[in-house]
This record gives C-alpha cells, sequence and structure tokens, in this order.
C-alpha cells in the first residue's frame, strides 16, 4: 500500500498563486512522478493544467487580485 502525504485532494477549490484574477480552479487528478512528486491537475471551465503544490493555494490571494 502507497500512502501519499498531498497537500490537496480530488474534489477541492483551489488558486494559482501567480493568477491576478484568482479564478478558482477544480482539482480534477494528482499525478504521482518518479520519486513520489506530486503533480494536481486542475481544472477551470473546460481547460485543465497541471501545478505544484507550491503553485496552488486553498485561499484566495485578494492582494493580487485584479478587479
Amino acid at each position: 500500500m502507497m500512502l501519499l502525504n498531498n497537500k490537496y485532494n480530488i474534489g477541492e477549490y483551489v488558486y494559482l498563486v501567480t493568477d491576478s484574477d484568482q479564478i478558482p480552479r477544480l482539482v480534477v487528478g494528482i499525478n504521482i512522478l518518479p520519486g513520489y512528486l506530486l503533480v494536481y491537475e486542475v481544472q477551470v471551465g473546460i481547460t485543465n493544467s497541471s501545478h505544484y503544490d507550491f503553485e496552488l493555494s486553498a485561499e484566495e490571494n485578494k492582494v493580487i487580485k485584479v478587479k
């Protein structure tokens, strides 16, 4: 059995830390790379993208959000 120390779970909403619009994205998958490196697949609308955990946040960053 493999235990993962994932920061986010499938079905959670997260934000890209560099996104000035701070659009919530849904975690739809977790890919395991060699060395147990986790990459999260997130979706907004029909667009999917993959990100490391340090690129994501569970909290919206209102400081960088463009109005």
